[in-house]
């Protein structure tokens, strides 16, 4: 009997991730059906375990379009970052396209939040989230659920950036017998330097334009990384040469 229940429980593990790769390719086969879509965009799971564990009906995926340093083509309706919602049927899918439909999926489909752990859970998968309708591919959001405070109704967290920029985003959910009722949020987020041309002026005449150029590229940091790589494919031998040192820099910097 003990043998029989591991296999069972073990098999329980295992599934989820297949789960969320058939989610994944459910969106790839949908995004590459639209015009301008075939191949287009980065579809990966979204695999907070805040998210998992309030949606356990859906699994969530996420689809973001480069923009730097030049902007790739979208399907029409699509933004620089979407949230799927795939049935673990794999038979429906949904485009949660802005904050006033992720507020109506929740309100429909997340688990009933009727203790305060459920209630953070819930905040917590919340701001993991939105903050895709600020993504463009080079912030990096840290949910601080250490400062959640629950009062009554009401669900109080927020979101900083930790690189790509800076700012915050704050969030107050209405939680009204177990279900999601309303969301206020305000968001003050300022993006940082952007892949534009710093890569080709790693070697300018000008010093100061080289120091610019590199001061950049290591803020970006490793998110910088296809950019620099796209870039270093098409360079000179020594302008590859520094390429590789900025990078070398950056994996020294470890962000």
């Amino acid at each position: 009997m003990q043998v029989r229940l591991t296999l069972v429980v073990a098999g329980l593990l295992i599934a989820s991730p297949l789960f969320a790769q058939t989610a994944v390719e459910m969106v790839r086969k949908h995004i590459d059906g639209l015009p301008n879509g075939k191949g287009a965009g980065e579809v990966t799971a979204q695999a907070s375990a805040a998210v998992k564990e309030t949606f356990a009906d859906h699994d969530m995926v996420i689809v973001r379009f480069r923009q730097f340093p030049v902007a790739r083509i979208m399907p029409e309706g699509l933004n620089a970052s979407n949230i799927y919602a795939v049935t673990k049927d794999g038979k429906n899918l949904t485009h949660l396209k802005d904050v006033k439909t992720l507020e109506k999926f929740f309100n429909a489909n997340a688990k009933p939040a009727t203790k305060e752990e459920q209630t953070k859970s819930v905040l917590s998968a919340w701001l993991t989230l939105t903050q895709e309708f600020h993504q463009d591919g080079m912030f990096k959001f840290d949910v601080l659920d250490k400062e959640f405070a629950i009062e009554g109704e009401k669900a109080r967290g927020r979101i900083v950036v930790m690189q790509g920029g800076n700012g915050e985003l704050k969030a107050e959910l209405t939680i009204k017998e177990g279900k999601l009722a309303g969301v206020s949020e305000k968001a003050a987020i300022r993006p940082g330097p952007r892949p534009i041309c710093q890569a080709t002026k790693l070697l300018d005449a000008d010093p100061i334009v080289r120091r610019i150029a590199e001061q950049d590229l290591l803020i970006m940091g490793l998110l910088a990384r296809d950019y620099l790589m796209e870039q270093r494919e098409k360079a000179t031998p020594e302008l590859r040469r520094a390429i590789d040192r900025v990078w070398a820099q950056i994996q020294r910097n470890g962000w």
